[in-house]
């Protein structure tokens, strides 16, 4: 007997930022992007990944690298937007397999980015066909009124914060997490997509 996997594919950014209003003519890019497959069926995480993005309208504040970690240095060592939109497509069939991230964030600035930039955007349309905010399905699990920070609903869980928060690829990781504790709850939406 054949078993079927139903992949997800959990996604973090991190963004270039300020405290307070970005400088004149600077915008919001990713910089980074924070992937975990999770095997649906088997109600595991199967992989983490990284790709770092090189910011071209932007530069690494040094609030933003206070946040994340990350520094000017690092992401102009990444890849294009471009480049990176061709890789999530491409190695993680980000076009046909459905996705998650904590809030609507990550979704928006993809649609943000990917029509200044003028790149296919990575996940299909319309924008929210395959994507699952998983903030949402966790508040709505624990009948919480107010959608908490994943590092608060990790608590709220009772599972660990691993790595450092505000890195992508450890939130993603964090965040598949989340979603294999609503898996257990028989809270995570049904998904028709197998890869």
């Amino acid at each position: 007997m054949r078993h079927e996997s139903v992949l997800l594919n959990v996604i973090d950014v991190e963004a270039t930022c300020w405290n307070g209003q970005p400088p004149p003519g600077s915008v919001n890019e990713i910089i980074e992007i924070g992937l975990t497959v999770v095997d649906v069926a088997a109600r595991r995480r199967v992989s983490r990944h990284r790709v770092l993005v090189r910011p071209t309208r932007s530069t690494v504040s040094d609030f933003c690298t206070e946040l994340t970690g990350l520094t000017q240095a690092e992401v102009e060592r990444g890849v294009t937007f471009a480049e990176a939109c061709r890789i999530l497509v491409e190695e993680y069939g980000a076009g046909e397999r459905p996705w998650t991230s904590w809030g609507e964030y990550d979704r928006r600035q993809f649609a943000r980015q990917s029509q200044a930039d003028a790149v296919a955007y990575p996940f299909g349309y319309p924008t929210e066909r395959t994507h699952t905010n998983a903030k949402a399905v966790f508040a709505a699990a624990y009948g919480l009124r107010k959608k908490p920070g994943m590092d608060h609903a990790l608590q709220i869980a009772g599972l660990p914060l691993e790595g450092r928060h505000h890195r992508g690829e450890d939130d993603a990781w964090n965040i598949a997490a989340l979603v294999l504790d609503l898996l257990d709850r028989g809270a995570w939406p049904v998904t028709a997509t197998v890869v």
